[in-house]
């Protein structure tokens, strides 16, 4: 991965199986979003391939890179709705643009998915009208209108307040448990992490590289660097933290979450 000339990381190889809760973290500057633009076709590897079930979606035509597109759904940091059209609005979005269902079939959908994110009723909402934990909320169901079999995040409990952050843990585990969807998440809070992922992988600023991947505990247990050792304990010792670096998105500030997850 590079910016210009300059390397920000390279030699990076991992795969992530079907049904796994993939997180990619390390410190600020370490290239974690980046990573994630990578994977999700927004930026081209300086060197390299990201394979999809082995399509190469950079390289890919056209047709088939639209249909791995279709195939998986972003939650970017703030959300990224669109501030003059109301969740229900936002939600049918990609339904209209990807599908050839009528409208009411559209809202039918619509309204299922913002309920399965606990936002049954706030459909007319627009999205200055919510808390940032409902906003992340309404983003979520956006980014699952399509059924996507992968959902990629962008630290998800970044601006919220740890009740509101483990309520948005339990429904992306909720996610993974009854529609099996593949999940890859880039996130500084150990707290989210260790409740959460299956594998997580260490990007490590310093050597611009990967230093580890493994279980979580694996990895505070028996790190296979200082630096990953730092970074795993570090959160057991000072509480959960949040990553001031670069994102996909612009941060927003958010107010306390007023509605709970279902």
């Amino acid at each position: 991965m590079k910016y210009g000339p300059t390397v920000i990381m390279e030699d990076l190889t991992f795969q992530v199986g079907k049904g796994e809760i993939f997180v990619i973290m390390g410190g600020s500057g370490s290239g974690k979003s980046t990573l994630l633009k990578h994977l999700i076709g927004l930026k081209a590897p300086a060197k390299g391939s990201i394979l999809f079930e082995g399509e190469d979606i950079i390289r890919a035509d056209q047709e088939t890179r639209k249909g791995i597109l279709r195939r998986i759904g972003v939650l970017y940091q703030n959300g990224a709705l669109w501030s003059g059209l109301t969740l229900a609005e936002n939600v049918a979005l990609p339904l209209e643009e990807y599908t050839e269902l009528d409208t009411r079939s559209i809202g039918e959908v619509v309204s299922l998915k913002l309920a399965l994110v606990g936002l049954r009723g706030f459909e007319a909402f627009y999205p200055a009208q919510i808390s940032g934990g409902m906003r992340k909320r309404a983003a979520l169901a956006r980014a699952t209108a399509l059924d996507p079999d992968v959902l990629f995040f962008d630290e998800p409990s970044s601006g919220l307040d740890p009740i509101t952050a483990s309520r948005l843990d339990d429904l992306i585990l909720q996610l993974r448990d009854s529609f099996g969807t593949t999940i890859v998440m880039v996130s500084h809070d150990l707290a989210s992490i260790f409740k959460i992922a299956d594998r997580a992988l260490f990007l490590d600023i310093r050597e611009k590289t990967m230093t580890g991947v493994g279980t979580p505990a694996s990895l505070r247990d028996t790190p296979p660097s200082d630096e990953v050792g730092r970074f795993m304990r570090r959160s057991s010792e000072s509480g959960p933290s949040r990553d001031p670096g670069a994102s996909l998105e612009p941060r927003a500030q958010s107010s306390p979450d007023r509605g709970g997850a279902k």
